[in-house]
């Protein structure tokens, strides 16, 4: 690897001993070191990206749920948020408007009153919201600890009470 070179100094008469100076070649260490490294970097893996994981359902019988447990979120055209508790109701009664901003205050309160291991969210998407709206729902699960929640789609009854309430 290291090649040693040699000199010879003047000699100098009558002198019995001759001197040499040495001196050691560092190339090839230097291109050691920068293959290793080199190996290491592309043998060690970047940094993952931390998405969120989202399970999907498996085929089979749907899973049953109380309808005091449950909590219908669903999200409508320029941030506007409708629920409703359990099953909606025929004439929309128990169907609501909130903001953003008041539905955390309305999951705290639902989490309290129901035994969280039997609390579901159901959150639908209209074709009015945006991507971020249900990103920040989902934010929302997680920032309450809501261990059951699943994204669904929007029925045409409940369509109409969405767009009912975006017209006001």
């Amino acid at each position: 690897m290291a090649e040693l070179i040699t000199a010879d100094n003047a000699k100098k008469k009558g002198s019995i001993s001759t001197k040499k100076s040495t001196k050691v070649d560092l190339t090839p260490m230097v291109d050691l070191g920068f293959l290793l490294i080199t190996f290491f970097i592309f043998t060690t893996t970047m940094c993952q990206s931390k998405a969120l994981g989202l399970d999907m359902p498996h085929d089979g019988k749907p899973t049953p749920i109380k309808n005091s447990a449950a909590l219908t979120i669903l999200l409508g055209a320029n941030n506007e948020v409708c629920y409703y508790e359990g099953e909606l109701k025929a004439n929309g009664r128990n169907f609501k408007t909130t903001s953003f901003k008041e539905i955390r205050k309305v999951i705290i309160e639902k989490k309290r009153t129901t035994d969280p291991k039997f609390l579901y969210i159901i959150i639908k998407p209209t074709d009015g919201s945006n991507y971020r709206n249900v990103v920040d729902m989902l934010d929302e699960m997680t920032i309450n600890v809501i261990n059951s929640y699943s994204i669904g789609d929007v029925d045409e009854i409940e369509k109409k009470l969405v767009k009912s309430t975006e017209n006001q």
